[in-house]
């Protein structure tokens, strides 16, 4: 397991230095389509600091978030070794490359120092039948984090019905009582279904999604559509200095719901939607 430890420090360096193309290429369009002024100035600033980053291979951003992997798992491998490993590994990439230490203990208030603690790294598991061992890491940061939030259809006070409007509804109110914190423009991911942990784990799973991809559904597809034109309608703008660009996108998913439940969990990444995939085997 010391080559995949190798891989996963490696994933860690990729994944805290050097943003996606696409979301970085998403950036470069927002810039270019913002008016002159102190919006357009911020997001040269926010393309500066990404080139920075890369060129130096520091972290983006002084908060290196809460490591989350998404493991797909061949039926052959240990999860326990695979869990084991990854621990081993975000200690390592926390000392060498570096990142800031944020696994507090909720009872001592003591920081771990290495990014390990009880259930830290979020580590989900899934059983494939594939020879290959995929891993998505995503470096959530704690100020996007805390903006979520997640809604039971009917709710009276945003007139929202179990229905598409109703999602888009709960979409616009998040963003607005986020008020431009969490550094935006956002990606944003958006999920139905039958139970709260069910919602608040596929909404965040959409921020894996590259920009680009249009859902497989095409009323879900429209969906995504309908929301970003709705939130960039609202005119808060990269970092809360208003313009066009308060999303770069939205991608939403769902699951099938008891006849008795409709939540609905929204979830944000800052403009540094920091995700990367190791492939390995």
């Amino acid at each position: 397991m010391l080559k995949l430890q190798d891989g996963i420090v490696e994933l860690y360096r990729k994944v805290s230095t050097s943003l996606p193309n696409d979301v970085e290429e998403a950036l470069q369009r927002a810039y270019q389509e913002e008016p002159p002024g102190v919006t357009r100035e911020s997001l040269s600033a926010v393309i500066e600091n990404i080139r920075i980053a890369r060129s130096e291979a520091r972290p983006i951003c002084q908060d290196t978030g809460v490591p989350t992997f998404y493991v797909q798992i061949p039926r052959q491998l240990s999860q326990i070794e695979v869990r084991e490993t990854i621990i081993e590994a975000t200690k390592r990439a926390t000392r060498e490359i570096p990142l800031r230490a944020n696994a507090v203990d909720c009872i001592t208030e003591r920081n771990s120092g290495d990014n390990t603690g009880k259930l830290f790294p979020i580590i989900y598991f899934e059983e494939t039948r594939e020879d290959r061992l995929i891993i998505d890491l995503m470096l959530k940061g704690g100020g996007s984090e805390n903006l979520g939030q997640t809604y039971k259809l009917p709710l009276s006070e945003l007139k929202a019905q179990r229905d598409f409007e109703g999602i888009k509804r709960c979409v616009i109110d998040a963003v607005f009582k986020a008020q431009g914190k969490g550094c935006p423009p956002y990606t944003i991911g958006v999920a139905i279904g039958a139970s709260k942990d069910q919602v608040t784990y596929l909404s965040k799973k959409q921020l894996l999604r590259r920009l680009d991809e249009e859902h497989p559904s095409a009323e879900l597809a429209r969906l995504e559509r309908d929301i970003l034109e709705a939130v960039n309608s609202l005119g808060i703008g990269p970092l809360g200095f208003g313009g066009r660009f308060t999303a770069l996108s939205v991608k939403v998913d769902c699951a099938s719901r008891h006849p008795a439940s409709y939540f609905v969990d929204v979830s944000f990444s800052c403009w540094a939607n920091r995700r990367g995939r190791l492939v390995w085997g």
